[in-house]
């Protein structure tokens, strides 16, 4: 298997399992930040989770514009929208199949 086909296949991965969690929870409560900020800190289990994500996913916003510069890849707001919507589980593999294609047309 292809490196940009492993992408794929974890973007729709790290898309769809978070999705299990966020929908039937939005479903019940509604999509109103408020409460889903409170619930991500609702325990400190959850909290470090939720802490550790949001470090992870600045750093990788962070590597993100400068390999995106190294690399020429254009559109990287495109990942951080991913990873602000759904997670880094998803904005990452994205981020890496943008990579590997622009890689790819380079060769």
């Amino acid at each position: 298997m292809s490196k940009s086909i492993l992408y794929v296949v974890l973007c729709v991965v790290g898309a769809v399992a978070p999705m299990c969690f966020f929908v039937p929870w939005f479903g019940e409560h509604g999509v109103v930040l408020g409460p889903f900020i409170k619930a991500l800190f609702a325990n400190g289990p959850a909290g470090g989770f939720t802490v550790d994500l949001l470090i992870s996913s600045f750093v990788f916003w962070i590597w993100m514009w400068d390999d995106s510069r190294k690399q020429g890849v254009r559109w990287i707001g495109l990942p951080i929208v991913a990873n602000l919507s759904v997670g880094l589980s998803l904005g990452l593999p994205l981020y890496l199949w943008m990579r590997e294609r622009q890689a790819s047309k380079g060769a």
